[in-house]
């Protein structure tokens, strides 16, 4: 749906990119990550056509993007912006025009929403009289009344208490559905886990993380596993020999619960084999690393020194 190629972009002496490469693939949720003055925003800008690469170029199904292509984007930026004197009716049907909608037709869909949503009663409501909450809903309405093919939302839970927070989801979701490409912008890696399908992480400048989630998770694997069985630690321990690592275990009511490494090569049908004379098997899973942990470890990698100083959020 949308490719970034080499984009450099630079504001006197600094790099806010260089050279950043991603796709977004059509019909996904593609998460866009990173620190704070990473360099999420500038990209954004750059797709939006806010403001242009100093070179590299971004392709939207193939070809080189056009104000056009702007004009039938959705758009939800961090900084929310709604005229405050102005009623909460008109204001919607001026934004629905300003994305080439029929009058008419805007006003139908905004009634549908608006009674979707419980918001009925503001449509005569100054923007100034609803709560920021509130006001995000409008935003959140108008940014995909015109039904975009391409949806990009910068930071859409924002603000939000849970209950609100949940129905911005479920749209998310709901629009995915419908074959909408969105890319989302976000500090909230549960997030991040619950929606997106694939990310590209950008650290001081570049892309150094980018795949699909369940790619990117198993990449960061630890190759450790949680083991519940009846029988006793130290011979399951004993047992595991050369294979595995016991990391730690509890003990209660007759079960055991163990975290295990593999090692050397080993694979989980060795540990099984090692183990099951001495330990009657009740569960297993994998302990497959969140999203917040890549995010930690990606970042660390390439600059320890930010990691440290807290300042990755």
């Amino acid at each position: 749906m949308l490719s970034v190629e080499n984009v450099v972009k630079r504001f006197g002496d600094h790099v806010a990119l260089d050279g950043v490469s991603m796709d977004v693939p059509k019909g996904k949720i593609f998460g866009l990550l990173g620190p704070n003055g990473a360099g999420k925003t500038t990209l954004i800008r750059i797709i939006t056509r806010i403001t242009g690469p100093d070179s590299g170029r971004v392709l939207l199904n193939g070809k080189p993007m056009t104000d056009a292509d702007v004009m039938a984007m959705g758009y939800l930026p961090e900084e929310r912006g709604l005229y405050k004197k102005m009623k909460v009716g008109e204001q919607a049907l001026y934004l629905a025009q300003l994305k080439g909608m029929d009058k008419q037709e805007a006003a139908k869909r905004l009634k549908e929403w608006f009674e979707r949503w419980e918001m009925g009663n503001w449509w005569n409501k100054k923007v100034e009289e609803l709560s920021k909450g509130m006001a995000q809903k409008v935003q959140f309405v108008t940014t995909v009344l015109h039904q975009p093919e391409f949806l990009i939302l910068d930071e859409p839970f924002s603000g939000f208490d849970p209950i609100n927070a949940e129905l911005i989801r479920t749209e998310i979701l709901r629009l995915a559905a419908t074959g909408t490409t969105i890319m989302l912008s976000t500090h909230n890696m549960g997030s991040v886990e619950e929606l997106c399908d694939h990310i590209a992480l950008i650290d001081r400048n570049h892309v150094v993380l980018s795949g699909s989630v369940k790619q990117i998770r198993q990449q960061y694997s630890t190759n450790t596993y949680r083991v519940e069985f009846k029988g006793q630690a130290v011979a399951f321990a004993n047992a595991l020999a050369y294979h595995g690592e016991l990391l730690d275990h509890q003990d209660e009511e007759g079960i055991c619960t163990a975290r295990v490494k593999l090692l050397h090569g080993a694979t989980l049908n060795n540990v099984l084999a090692a183990t099951l004379p001495v330990a009657q098997m009740i569960g297993l899973r994998e302990e497959v690393p969140g999203m917040h942990e890549i995010f930690i470890r990606a970042v660390s990698e390439k600059n320890p020194d930010l990691v440290a100083a807290g300042t990755t959020e």
